[in-house]
């Protein structure tokens, strides 16, 4: 088992969070009927204001390369991309584990 694995650490511009989370949260609704896709969580810390965490996990690096494509989701990125001031993503080969 090799699935892909990301962690995306997003800070948001200041007081824009809650219209990036509001993105991000409507992007996963689209991934609802993306079989290619077992988990996407947006997440928020209590100790920063600005800071989003993305947890997604997929079936592989080209199942996710592939969901870019589609339109509506490049035009959620369009939308995201001018409240983020700063992006860390990690990407991973998962192995396996409770869940999985």
């Amino acid at each position: 088992m090799n699935h892909f694995a990301m962690y995306g650490k997003l800070t948001a511009r200041p007081g824009q969070r809650d219209a990036l989370t509001d993105i991000l949260l409507e992007a996963a609704d689209l991934l609802k009927a993306n079989n290619d896709c077992y988990l996407y969580i947006v997440n928020v810390s209590d100790d920063d204001p600005n800071v989003v965490y993305v947890t997604e996990l997929w079936k592989d690096a080209e199942a996710h390369a592939a969901s870019l494509k589609n339109e509506e989701v490049l035009a959620s990125i369009q939308r995201g991309r001018p409240l983020i001031a700063g992006a860390e993503p990690i990407k991973l080969r998962a192995l396996g584990g409770k869940g999985l």
